[in-house]
């Protein structure tokens, strides 16, 4: 049996005629769709349903309406259950580091203003991002913005994050130009390179950036988060690459040279399609917050 034919039978008992169903059926529909449709029916089911005029339905009509009826009439409080529970549900990407550091703050101020929030928050690598938001895992995501967005992808920046180096708090030197060497003529880097995969942004922009100054510096040690980083260089294993944060201090034995004079990282809100009134709202509080960062840090 057609469902939707199923659908359309519903309504026409319900309001007991075609007539009747047509004006008040939530959808529009004309009358001679739903009258062939019905036809269909019975047809497939080889049995009449109901008498046209006076309308009454026969006693095939009565079995199927009776296991019918629980479920199309049961749709509109399901639907406005759903709606209801989902207009409160946020489910939000970003990397472990922008979960435990930076959202918490925002998500407690969206709660005070929106009882019942439920939040549902993944761990997604800037890398993993797109294809998180593509396959509807989550309904936006704080991350890297990428120069190249997949398509139906929409973004909107924060800040711009210089990049940095970080190195062990007892490392000497205070700038980049501290961490080259001349030998035979030709610009060299003093201690290996702790950094992201090559295809993560921020790789993307510090090797850009090299190359064009004509200096050679391959990652030595290739890590998946820039925590990761933070413990290698720690460890003494070199230089790593890194954002500067507005506000925030390098962690606990490890100091950081901004690397000023290099392109910025953008970072930002990333979704899909059209946002529900919920992540609009978060997205506004965000741009709210980025803003009084950048303006402290200025």
């Amino acid at each position: 049996m057609n469902v939707h034919h199923l659908e359309l039978f519903y309504y026409v008992a319900k309001y007991e005629g075609i007539t009747s169903a047509v004006r008040k059926m939530p959808y529009g529909i004309q009358q001679p769709a739903v009258s062939g449709q019905l036809l269909q029916l019975e047809k497939s089911l080889g049995v009449k349903l109901f008498n046209r005029r006076p309308f009454s339905l026969t006693e095939a009509g009565d079995l199927l309406y009776d296991h019918v009826y629980p479920f199309f009439s049961r749709l509109g409080d399901v639907e406005a259950r759903l709606k209801g529970e989902e207009s409160k549900h946020l489910r939000i990407a970003a990397s472990a580091s922008v979960l435990r550091h930076h959202l918490p703050e925002l998500l407690a101020e969206l709660r005070d203003g929106i009882p019942g929030l439920r939040l549902t928050l993944r761990d997604a690598e800037p890398s993993d991002v797109q294809d998180v938001l593509v396959r509807q895992q989550a309904d936006l995501a704080v991350s890297v913005i990428h120069s190249q967005l997949g398509d139906g992808l929409k973004s909107v920046n924060l800040m711009q994050l210089p990049l940095g180096l970080l190195l062990p708090s007892r490392h000497k030197a205070r700038s980049l130009d501290d961490l080259l060497e001349k030998t035979d003529g030709t610009w060299r880097p003093r201690i290996p390179l702790v950094g992201l995969p090559p295809n993560e942004e921020v790789s993307l922009l510090f090797q850009k950036e090299i190359e064009s100054r004509d200096l050679h510096w391959p990652v030595a040690v290739e890590v998946d988060s820039l925590e990761g980083v933070q413990h290698f260089v720690r460890c003494g294993f070199g230089a790593g690459i890194t954002v500067m944060i507005p506000g925030g201090d390098p962690p606990k034995g490890l100091r950081a040279i901004s690397l000023d004079d290099f392109p910025p990282l953008n970072v930002g809100v990333i979704y899909q399609g059209s946002l529900k009134p919920l992540a609009k709202q978060f997205l506004d509080a965000a741009v709210e917050k980025a803003a009084r960062l950048v303006s402290l840090s200025s």
